[in-house]
């Protein structure tokens, strides 16, 4: 047990600004998808559904690999992954952290619903039919293979 007090044993010890994530990860080990990927995954899903709050520092690489019992290059390129998606951000020194472009990212999305909703009414298309266009889109990008 730590000598060192803490904001939950020691009133006089105050809190940080910055939550410490808690990480509910799963690696399958028979599954097909490589453990990066899971991992990645799972990740951007919590932060996209708020699980993860903007400024919620994530463990360390080597510590989340300890953890899972993975390689550290595999979790530093779940991590590398997630930063190009804007979904993170690492700070020398400091760590990496939940950003806040996944936000920006959730209302550029939102406007852009907006505005496909208003061509949607100004050419009279039935609401049935506007989802099935939007599905449709959503299936076939999701398959296309990522611009290089």
């Amino acid at each position: 047990m730590s000598d060192r007090a803490s904001p939950a044993t020691d009133p006089l010890v105050p809190p940080t600004d910055v939550q410490r994530a808690v990480l509910v990860v799963i690696i399958d080990a028979a599954s097909p998808v490589p453990p990066f990927e899971q991992l990645r995954a799972q990740l951007a899903r919590q932060i996209q559904d708020r699980t993860l709050a903007v400024g919620t520092r994530l463990p360390t690489i080597r510590h989340l690999a300890a953890d899972l019992g993975l390689a550290v290059n595999t979790v530093g390129r779940a991590y590398r992954e997630l930063e190009e998606a804007g979904l993170i951000e690492t700070r020398r020194r400091a760590g990496s952290f939940v950003s806040a472009a996944g936000e920006q990212g959730r209302e550029r999305a939102r406007r852009a619903a907006a505005e496909y909703a208003a061509v949607i009414n100004s050419v009279g298309i039935d609401a049935g039919e506007a989802i099935r266009i939007v599905q449709a889109a959503l299936t076939s990008a999701t398959a296309a293979p990522a611009p290089a």
